[in-house]
């Protein structure tokens, strides 16, 4: 029997799934989605497969990719998901398939425990309260039972903890085979564990690491395979950006200074010798990010080193740098340590440079080619930088990452799959296509089995003003209120902009008809405010586009999803612009083959959180008015679950007192 046929038989009514897994309830989406898998992986060929909520695509990839009998990887878009894969999906499936494939679990380095870097932060002062030593205190003991190292075993910790930082190593001071605990290292051994396995779960950030690896010629961390399954795949080409793109920052600057003190410590006379130097070096970034505070918060290189004030101060970051290197330069011998905060510094002063380096230009260059809207002319990169309260990040990032994908999976040769809930643009997978570097894949798409006119509504309101205008978030919270009563909260308010985000928050705060418990993203971890939300039973959660995606509300809970703006990318982002401006330049069009498709992805996103199950009910209200009023609106809409649509709040509401009528028949 072919690969196909063994998937089809393993996931149909009588199939091992549905004898072997509690719950298990056979769906045609997710019968005609794993053959087309299987086909991609016995062809060795290349798969776009776009899977509604609801089809059962984690069961459709697993089951062809076990019964293959081939080495698969198989990349997740977040550390939640990899570890749901690993722990619960995985065994699950095999299991009832009865395969005895070896399986590993393999995170980035920063996920892991480094008993060197642990050594080294007992008894030192960096901690800044008594809840990080204790954290810390936690960690130490933990350390010494964990069998993985990996720290998510770590429960209740937040994740935002700077105390992570000082237990796990990084690949710039990451000791090597010089480091006096390599033999227990538990990144090398989840390595091993990778190398002999038959499926790795890894997550994007991983897999994309490996290939900007590969491309410098440093070889892999991950195994090779002959299948490559990437789920949530329409975050890859971001990921994408940011590895094969190059970066520096104020936290990573302050962190080698404080590692060559502390790396000094260890050896006689060092300290005294490189202290200064390492604290001048702190002093030179305190200054940059003060020169930079009249900047805006982000912008182009060239927009930066038009103030003399942040020219000078970069000249004497540079400066500092490049007398650490002189310092530490008797001192690679005394220590591994000092070794490697010298090669540190040395590629950080590196990087720098190439981030100021000055376009070298003939006289007589055209003046189009000096256009500081776009990133250097004939290059294709974007130089830019962001600032943070207290710190500063400088970015290299590629326009394209469709190149070294594409050869990255060219000289694979294995058999890729590229899924995801959000993937096409009006039933069309050219932009993500593009993107990605596919030619030509084969494509599928499988709408999930929701009953869409029955199960929910969208309600686009009348006589809303223009986003741009002025009290248009007022605006929004005198539609939201009716629908909030009608369905007694239970909603997600999506918001643009973080100050759209406030500013309604107070609007609602101030009201006396908010009976609703109000949870508000920036007041605690995304994760609370999650649980907070469904014990509240009747909450209304306000959020930014991180809570557009990777979030699932199940149920009564959340039964209303509202979205104020349109999710058109930021203005100010400068490699946003340059991508626009590189379109404009080849021939295309900005506004049609770049903005627009990413915004109707991102929409998609969003509206995916409204129902989760066949037994989820509820409405989708979109509050910019371009929807209906500008002709590119369609393409929003079509590109939307075919759900019904209404102008009417009347519709909303009877839509809620059906449901509460159904409820009641029900109990």
């Amino acid at each position: 029997m072919t690969l196909a046929g063994k998937t089809a038989e393993a996931l149909a009514e009588n199939g091992a799934l549905a004898k072997e897994i509690a719950g298990f309830v056979p769906r045609a989406g997710q019968q005609a989605l794993a053959v087309a898998i299987a086909e991609c992986i016995d062809e060795v060929d290349t798969l776009l497969a776009e899977a509604g909520t609801g089809t059962g695509k984690t069961y459709a990839y697993l089951v062809p990719a076990l019964l293959s009998g081939r080495k698969t990887i198989i990349s997740t878009g977040t550390r939640a998901l990899q570890d749901q894969l690993y722990h619960r999906d995985l065994p699950r499936v095999r299991k009832a398939l009865g395969v005895g494939h070896k399986s590993a679990l393999l995170k980035g380095r920063a996920n892991y425990l480094c008993r060197y870097r642990l050594e080294q932060a007992r008894g030192e002062p960096r901690f800044t309260s008594k809840e990080q030593v204790s954290q810390f205190q936690r960690i130490v003991s933990w350390s010494g039972r964990t069998r993985f190292g990996d720290l998510a075993e770590l429960e209740g910790m937040p994740e935002e903890s700077p105390v992570f930082a000082l237990v796990t190593s990084t690949n710039e001071n990451c000791l090597g085979s010089d480091c006096p605990f390599f033999g227990d290292c538990f990144v090398v051994q989840a390595r091993q564990r990778a190398q002999s396995a038959d499926v790795v779960v890894v997550n994007h950030h991983l897999l994309l690491a490996d290939l900007a690896l590969k491309q410098e010629g440093f070889g892999e961390i991950l195994p090779g395979a002959q299948t490559f399954i990437v789920d949530e795949a329409h975050q890859l080409p971001e990921l994408a950006a940011q590895f094969f793109g190059e970066g520096i920052g104020a936290r990573l600057l302050v962190e080698l200074a404080r590692d060559v003190i502390h790396e000094a410590r260890q050896t006689t006379a060092g300290l005294a010798a490189l202290q200064p130097f390492a604290l001048a070096l702190e002093q030179s970034v305190r200054e940059l990010r003060v020169a930079m505070d009249g900047l805006p918060i982000r912008g182009t290189r060239s927009r930066a080193l038009e103030n003399e004030a942040v020219v000078t101060a970069f000249d004497a970051l540079q400066a500092a740098l490049q007398s650490l290197i002189e310092a530490l330069n008797p001192w690679r011998e005394a220590n591994p340590g000092l070794d490697t905060a010298h090669a540190r510094v040395v590629e950080v002063e590196a990087q720098l440079s190439r981030w100021l380096e000055a376009w070298n230009k003939p006289e007589d260059a055209p003046q189009e080619e000096l256009d500081e809207r776009s990133p250097d002319p004939g290059s294709d990169n974007v130089y830019w930088y962001e600032l943070t309260p207290k710190g500063f990040r400088l970015q290299r990032t590629p326009l394209d990452v469709s190149g070294p994908l594409r050869r990255h999976r060219e000289r694979s040769q294995a058999a890729w799959v590229f899924t995801s809930a959000t993937l096409t643009v009006g039933g069309e997978f050219i932009h993500v296509s593009k993107r990605l570097g596919l030619w030509q894949p084969k494509t599928r798409i499988e709408p999930g089995p929701f009953d869409w006119p029955r199960q929910a509504l969208c309600y686009l309101p009348k006589r809303l003003p223009a986003p741009s205008a002025f009290g248009f978030t007022e605006a929004v919270v005198e539609v939201a209120l009716p629908v909030l009563q009608a369905s007694q909260g239970r909603a997600f308010l999506l918001f643009a902009s973080h100050r759209a985000l406030r500013e309604a928050a107070t609007l609602l705060r101030g009201r006396l008809d908010v009976p609703w418990p109000l949870f508000v993203q920036g007041e605690a971890s995304r994760a609370q405010l999650l649980q907070q939300f469904r014990d509240s039973g009747n909450g209304v959660l306000l959020g930014t586009a991180s809570f557009r995606e990777g979030v699932d509300v199940a149920g009564d809970a959340l039964s209303v999803v509202i979205i104020d703006k349109l999710p058109f990318a930021a203005p100010d982002d400068p490699v946003f612009e340059a991508r626009l401006e590189a379109v404009r330049r080849s021939g295309g069009n900005p506004f049609r083959d770049e903005q627009l498709p990413q915004a109707v992805i991102a929409l998609k996103q969003g509206a995916g959180r409204l129902i989760r199950t066949i037994h989820d009910r509820g409405v989708l209200v979109l509050c910019d008015p371009r929807l209906t009023e500008k002709s590119y609106g369609q393409v929003f809409m079509n590109s939307l679950p075919p759900m019904p649509r209404t102008r009417e709040l009347a519709d909303v509401q009877a839509f809620f007192s059906a449901v509460s009528g159904q409820a009641s028949s029900s109990r």
